[in-house]
């Protein structure tokens, strides 16, 4: 087991020197929103705004995503992949998943020009940056983004939220996710309030990791989180933390599960979900084949987190990675839905100037 843990800690510094092709993009600073605008720019006629207000973010349907959810802007999600490259295939291959059941293609893929991995960013990214990018998007489309992070790109995500919350600092630049670089400004123009805010202190509305500690930690740029990982700050509403059970590259095992769990410092609400040790950590997000077939999609659809027996009943065929790929896909609806649901009311409370 130990010459295992050395091969994978020696991939993972190996992968980190690989960054794979990429192509600056041409794209200049826009300037932010003015006050009030993205209230009053969302164009939904009154009688879609009531179906999705009635909607039960607990419970959306294929139905209800297909008929309401899909016809509305939907919150940026921004996935983060493992360091080994090209692992990022594997993240691709879950936004694919996504897209295939339902999400729009626009609100997950990047947007600075890069050329290979189009729907991940690498955990050898600057957090900041992340941190920075987020705070744009909330501010443009008064949805807060959701994160989804592999290895030690779930490390990177725990490490963007300590970014949010002011833990390497009290400011953060805010980044422009289209030119892919700063903005000489650290405060957004809340879409809510009209005020002006700082980029620390801004959310996320959902966030999970995978597969997240062991040998990622061994890497200098996440040292920081040594002690760290497993403490959730504010800056998410939902956060859930998944470990596959006999993993050697994370570490999590059977027998030591509470070395694997996540908790809240404070608010946050905490998940940990503990993975059938026949998944394979390197390949996990790599669910696209789950939506070939109608019997598995209305099973993904109809997952309920925390519902006895779920696994039992997944339908015959590779089923890889899908309690993941469920669970995950159960709270991006979710926040989905109550991301816009929190935006039509602002809108007709009259929320923000003008």
């Amino acid at each position: 087991m130990l010459k295992l843990l050395l091969v994978a800690v020696l991939t993972l510094i190996v992968g980190g020197c690989a960054t794979g092709p990429y192509r600056a993009p041409e794209s200049a600073n826009a300037a932010p929103p003015a006050a009030g605008t993205v209230l009053k720019s969302l164009q939904l006629d009154a009688a879609l705004e009531d179906r999705i207000l009635a909607l039960d973010a607990a419970h959306v349907s294929a139905n209800d995503l297909r008929d309401t959810l899909s016809k509305a802007p939907a919150p940026r999600i921004m996935l983060i992949h493992g360091g080994i490259y090209p692992v990022y295939l594997a993240m691709t291959s879950f936004a694919e998943f996504l897209i295939a059941m339902g999400y729009p293609d626009a609100a997950i893929r990047r947007q600075d020009g890069v050329l290979d991995s189009v729907y991940s960013y690498s955990p050898y990214q600057d957090s900041s940056q992340l941190a920075g990018a987020i705070a744009w998007h909330y501010e443009r489309d008064g949805m807060r983004p959701m994160m989804v992070g592999h290895s030690q790109g779930g490390v990177q995500a725990v490490k963007v939220l300590d970014e949010l919350a002011g833990v390497f600092g009290g400011e953060i630049a805010v980044w422009n996710p289209i030119a892919d670089a700063a903005e000489n400004r650290t405060t957004i123009v809340d879409p809510f309030t009209g005020t002006r805010r700082p980029v620390v202190g801004v959310s996320v509305s959902y966030a999970s990791a995978v597969g997240a500690g062991g040998a990622a930690l061994v890497l200098p740029n996440q040292w920081s989180m040594v002690h760290r990982l497993r403490s959730i700050p504010d800056t998410v509403d939902d956060f859930t933390g998944f470990s596959i059970s006999g993993d050697i590259i994370a570490l999590s095992f059977s027998g030591a599960r509470g070395a694997s769990e996540y908790h809240a410092n404070g608010k946050a609400k905490v998940r940990n979900v503990f993975l059938p040790g026949s998944y394979n950590h390197v390949i996990i997000p790599a669910t696209r084949h789950l939506t070939e077939t109608e019997a598995m999609r209305d099973w993904l659809d109809a997952y309920v987190p925390d519902r006895p027996n779920q696994a039992e009943t997944i339908p015959a065929g590779d089923s890889a990675g899908a309690l993941w790929a469920a669970d995950v896909w159960y709270s991006i609806k979710q926040h989905w839905c109550l991301e816009l649901q929190r935006l039509i009311r602002a809108k007709r409370a009259g929320a923000g100037p003008g």
